[in-house]
């Protein structure tokens, strides 16, 4: 069956520009990392990607190693891509990212040339496309040269296999000598991926943001919903089947304790002042900033991508808002996916 876009999905979107480029980003833009892999069902895939591109969000975010399996979620994006956005490549901005274990051997990791270059030709062969539009270094690599790194982003953008690049998880120091480099070699530095959420702010202590605004790179916040802690979902305790019940290592158990479900509460409280959900008012408080170009969501229903939509419908706070949310929303030290830590 063939898909046919909603007419007006531009209408309910804010696109804003991506640092001191030419690319414009959705305010929210959808990741695949969990919901996409071969473990799940392509048919819910499919209807969240459509849902998605019906809300205006144009942006599709993956890695080689999302799934699970690991490869599979650009697999799995491909086949929708053919099936159902046939005629729409250029209305989409993909990226996909390198640096986690995807295969054996001394090779199949970190942020070598030789890992970086074979990584993204294994992902544009899942993908099945000839280009993706942002192409990440996931993480700092603390043994090679950060200047190998960073040719080999710009040997990708040169090679066509991109056409900007960005980094993933480095700290403010690392990303202004990664810029530099990059700026020498003649290829700009789009943008940088950071965690960031109300409950995990190390990019305000440690001046990231500040240094992107400098560097004119964008912003594109993971987890700013922290796991889902920033939802309903843990209002009256912990679900049997959340990703805190079941100990996976991305969402301890332990970070839902009785100080951080009573500041669950006081927030939801808060937006429900405002009259949004807690998930939609922590998106807008991520993207109050400007410097925040674009917040990415995950969702395993249609259903949550209309609703987080809505978080654009009010986007400002006043400053006695702010202040009231400060005395809730601090950092429970969950910044696991800090710069100086390993994630996704």
């Amino acid at each position: 069956m063939s898909y046919a876009p909603a007419a007006n999905r531009y209408e309910s979107m804010r696109y804003n520009r991506c640092g001191q480029s030419g690319l414009k980003l959705p305010a929210l833009s959808l990741g695949l990392w969990n919901s996409f892999g071969g473990a799940d069902s392509l048919e819910k895939a499919r209807a969240i990607l459509r849902a998605a591109f019906d809300c205006g969000v144009t942006h599709f975010d993956l890695a080689n190693n999302y799934g699970p399996p690991a490869g599979s979620a650009e697999e799995t994006l491909c086949q929708i891509l053919r099936k159902d956005f046939a005629g729409h490549r250029d209305e989409l901005v993909i990226s996909t990212k390198a640096g986690y274990p995807m295969w054996d051997g001394p090779y199949g990791q970190w942020e070598s040339r030789k890992h970086l270059v074979a990584s993204l030709d294994q992902s544009l062969k899942r993908l099945g496309l000839e280009y993706v539009d942002i192409f990440y270094s996931h993480r700092f690599d603390p043994e090679t040269p950060l200047e190998e790194t960073i040719a080999a982003l710009d040997l990708i953008v040169r090679q066509g296999k991109a056409l900007y690049v960005g980094i993933s998880s480095y700290s403010a120091a690392k990303t202004r000598e990664a810029a530099d480099i990059l700026r020498a070699l003649g290829t700009p530095c789009l943008i940088h991926q950071p965690s960031y959420s109300m409950f995990n702010r190390w990019i305000e202590e440690d001046g990231l943001l500040d240094v992107l605004e400098a560097e004119g790179m964008g912003c594109i916040a993971f987890s700013p919903l922290a796991q889902g802690m920033l939802t309903d979902k843990y209002l009256k305790g912990i679900p049997a089947d959340s990703r805190a019940a079941s100990g996976k290592p991305y969402m301890p158990k332990d970070y839902i304790s009785e100080e951080a479900l009573a500041r669950i509460r006081a927030l939801n409280a808060i937006a429900q002042k405002r009259d949004q959900t807690l998930a939609q008012m922590a998106l807008a408080w991520a993207l109050r900033d400007k410097r925040v170009t674009t917040v990415l969501i995950g969702a395993s229903r249609p259903e949550q991508i209309v609703e987080n939509v809505k978080a654009l419908e009010k986007p400002t706070f006043t400053a006695a808002e702010l202040a009231e949310i400060d005395q809730y929303a601090v950092n429970l030290g969950i910044n696991r996916w800090s710069a100086s830590s390993s994630h996704k």
